[in-house]
C-alpha cells in the first residue's frame, strides 16, 4: 500500500467494498479502487478469492468507467488507473455520499438536497449506454463540486451479454443484501440458480435496496 494511503471504512468500522480493497488519501482527495484480495482489510471474509474473478471485476470496473468518461464525464469521478497495480484512482472531495449521510438514509437531503433528481440522471445514462448496473449501494457514489459522481462498475453488464443467474453473482453480494434479495423472489418469479434477464435483475436489485433509499425514489428509479 502506498504510504500516502490508508484503509477506508464505513463509519461504524465495517468495510468499504465486498470485492475490492478500499483505499482513501490522507488528505480525503483520492479515493483508490484496489482490485486486490487483502485479508486485513476484508477481515478474513473475503467473498472474491479466484484471481480470475477480481481480473475481471477490474476490467469492468475499467471498462464502463472510460464508456462513462466518454459520453457523460461530468457523472463520474476524474480518475486514472494503474493496471500493473490493479488500482483506480478517483478525484473525489472526502467521504462517500453514504458516510457523508452518517450511514443514514435520514441525511441524505443534508447531504445534497437534489440527489435523488441527480442519481436518477445517472440512472438514465447508463440506460442510453444500454448497462445494467447492480451495485447501487449509497456508498457507491461520491459528492464532488456540489455533483454526484457514480463509481462501483465492476457489478456491471451490457444489455448485449448472455443472462447470470443470482448463483453466478454471489459473491458480489452480502449476507444482508442476499436476505433482501429473497424476500423478493417469489414475487418476481425469480429462481436463485436460473439465468434471468437484465430487466428482472433490474427489478431484483432495486426492491433489495428498498431500506436504503425513501420510497418515492424507489418506484422513480424502477421506472427508468
Amino acid at each position: 500500500m502506498h504510504s500516502n494511503f490508508e484503509y477506508y471504512y464505513n463509519i461504524d468500522n465495517t468495510r468499504n467494498n465486498l470485492v475490492y480493497t478500499s483505499l482513501m488519501s490522507k488528505d480525503k482527495k483520492t479515493f483508490c479502487q484496489w482490485y486486490y484480495n487483502d485479508g486485513i482489510y476484508h477481515g478474513g471474509q473475503n467473498e472474491v478469492i479466484d484471481p480470475k474473478l477480481m481480473d475481471e471485476k477490474f476490467r469492468r470496473e475499467v471498462q464502463y468507467l472510460e464508456l462513462m468518461k466518454k459520453y457523460y464525464p461530468e457523472l463520474i469521478p476524474k480518475f486514472t488507473v494503474s493496471a500493473k497495480d490493479y488500482k483506480i484512482f478517483l478525484e473525489i472531495d472526502g467521504p462517500d455520499f453514504w458516510n457523508s449521510a452518517k450511514c443514514s438514509i435520514d441525511n441524505y437531503d443534508s447531504v445534497l438536497p437534489n440527489w435523488q433528481d441527480q442519481m436518477i440522471e445517472i440512472l438514465k445514462a447508463h440506460k442510453s449506454l444500454g448497462l445494467h448496473k447492480y451495485s447501487m449501494h449509497p456508498s457507491s457514489y461520491f459528492v464532488v463540486n456540489g455533483r454526484l459522481k457514480s463509481m462501483n462498475y465492476f457489478f456491471t453488464y451490457h444489455k448485449s451479454e448472455p443472462w447470470v443467474s443470482i448463483a453466478e453473482v454471489e459473491s458480489h453480494l452480502s449476507s444482508n443484501r442476499k436476505e433482501k434479495m429473497k424476500q423478493h423472489l417469489e414475487a418476481l418469479c425469480i429462481d436463485w440458480n436460473t439465468p434471468q434477464s437484465w430487466d428482472l435483475m433490474d427489478k431484483l436489485c432495486w426492491n433489495s435496496f428498498r431500506t436504503n433509499y425513501p420510497e418515492e425514489f424507489i418506484e422513480a428509479a424502477l421506472n427508468v
